[in-house]
């Protein structure tokens, strides 16, 4: 049996989401017109979108944005025993000489951060690439640092992070669990 912590609501998403997209607009505030959003798949395309909507509202502008599939780009795709689930990509603008702010739900090992800025090289060429995410839980296997960061949080690592989105699980928040053997121990 599992035992689940709520560490964000559904109001603290929203809040979270609003802070991320005015910390970008002020980071890139000199070069916003170069600026682009891309997503990783799955719920990082859809906090992307979301983050999208936010800077349009501030910039009052429409900047570029896009979505990346990393399944194959994965270190570990031979390794693995099932078929990984692909999903479209989809960069329809240049991405030489942008800024890119790549989306991902959580920060954990920095292998899929590694993985979707090796597949953002195969599109272009990015002046600069920076990095979103709503949860950073720490336990980096790779020197990847997040340059925008919704909630620090301080899970083992046997326990998860689990991000819901309204889009596919029909709630927004973001929860930790704790499996039964790591509550024994």
């Amino acid at each position: 049996m599992d035992h689940e912590k709520v560490v964000l609501d559904e109001d603290d998403m929203r809040r979270t989401l609003v802070r991320i997209a005015h910390e970008i607009v002020e980071r890139n505030d000199g070069s916003a017109e170069r600026l682009a959003i891309v997503g990783i798949h799955r719920r990082g395309a859809i906090l992307a979108r979301r983050i999208h909507a936010l800077l349009h509202d501030l910039l009052e502008r429409e900047i570029p944005a896009g979505d990346l599939d990393i399944a194959f780009y994965r270190d570990d795709v031979g390794r693995r025993a099932e078929q990984p689930t692909v999903h479209a990509s989809r960069i329809d603008f240049a991405l030489d000489g942008m800024t890119v702010v790549l989306v991902d739900d959580v920060l954990f090992t920095g292998r899929t951060v590694r993985a979707a800025i090796e597949a953002l090289f195969d599109y272009g060429r990015p002046a600069k690439v920076q990095l979103a995410v709503l949860a950073d839980r720490g336990h980096r296997e790779l020197p990847i640092r997040p340059d925008y960061v919704g909630k620090n949080l301080p899970p083992s690592r046997a326990e998860r992070v689990n991000v819901h989105v309204e889009e596919l699980d029909g709630v927004d928040e973001v929860r930790i669990a704790t499996t039964a053997e790591v509550l024994a121990s």
